[in-house]
């Protein structure tokens, strides 16, 4: 039997109507969402299905809105196969899906922790003037190498570690602003600014980073049931209490994304599925190793690709 790990992507995968198929077909995923509406106090599942481009790309709905929908493909997906995952990640704001995947969040803290998340790094992104940027082209370490100059000039570093190919940069947007022409001096194929409120995964989140450290002490994070590869270094966690440490860390480090991958591949992993809206991290997995093979579930016709390939163990 092949290995098989869980993916979760992160905050940029949301689309208007995300998960609506899935919520109108299986009682687990209509759950889901029911249990995300009565813990955010709002009705995330109507900005999901309806909310226009702007109400999801909003820090506060998009965060528990990817959250809830990856929940619910994972819930749908339980209903069809029995598939026990070796090992779970999350790209960043996913990291609470795998936290769920893992037994170390109920459904009910995994959403409400997340609420809590993305309304401290909202936060933090209205008091500090951050934005972030891919960079295609160069190494990671082509890109520190030129981001040192600015360093002295404030705050700009690595937000994720995306692929051998992609790597996103973070910080104060004047500093964002001159790295470009730095990085396609030393031949970036392209710098693209991104759609973000803030610079997330810099010290410009070091404020909600420690507000969310204090309000995650009253949570009961257990031990995980399969490892949980953290994105603050690419390594797989299970003890609840570390976790738990590391997840306000998470807020102001950059995201390892490159190293869980290739740590997985290591203990043999070489099917992913991904669950949640889009396919950002099939992409990105493509990219790190060509031989590997990534499944989606985002809607019902993709559930059901995958579930067929699952079951002929493709």
């Amino acid at each position: 039997m092949k290995k098989i790990a869980f993916l979760f992507p992160g905050q940029g995968s949301q689309v208007s109507g995300m998960g609506k198929d899935l919520y109108e077909k299986y009682e687990s995923a209509k759950k889901v969402y029911e249990v995300a509406d009565e813990v955010l106090g709002f009705k995330i599942s109507e900005i999901c299905f309806n909310g226009t481009d702007e109400e999801l790309k909003m820090t506060k709905n998009s965060q528990p809105a990817i959250l809830a929908t990856s929940i619910a493909c994972l819930e749908a997906l339980k209903s069809e196969i029995d598939v026990v995952p070796a090992a779970t990640a999350g790209h960043s704001l996913g990291e609470y899906g795998a936290l769920y995947t893992a037994g170390v969040l109920s459904m009910g803290d995994a959403i409400a922790v997340t609420g809590k998340r993305a309304e401290l790094m909202n936060e933090s992104a209205e008091k500090t003037n951050g934005s972030m940027a891919a960079v295609i082209g160069l190494t990671p370490d082509e890109i520190s190498e030129g981001l040192k100059e600015l360093q002295n000039e404030g705050v700009i570093s690595v937000a994720n570690y995306n692929s051998p190919a992609q790597t996103v940069i973070t910080g104060e947007k004047d500093l964002i602003e001159k790295s470009v022409e730095i990085l396609k001096a030393k031949g970036a194929k392209r710098v693209i600014p991104l759609a973000v409120s803030g610079a997330f995964h810099s010290e410009l989140m070091a404020s909600a980073s420690e507000k969310f450290a204090d309000f995650v002490k009253d949570y009961n994070f257990k031990n995980a049931e399969i490892p949980v590869y953290e994105n603050v270094d690419g390594m797989p966690v299970t003890n609840g209490e570390e976790l738990k440490k590391r997840v306000p860390l998470q807020i102001r480090s950059s995201v390892h994304w490159t190293e869980t991958i290739n740590g997985m591949i290591n203990e043999g992993i070489t099917t992913f599925v991904e669950l949640g809206a889009g396919k950002v991290l099939a992409g990105l997995n493509k990219k790190i190793n060509a031989e590997i093979k990534t499944y989606n579930v985002y809607d019902v016709a993709s559930l059901e690709e995958t579930v067929n390939a699952l079951k002929q163990g493709e």
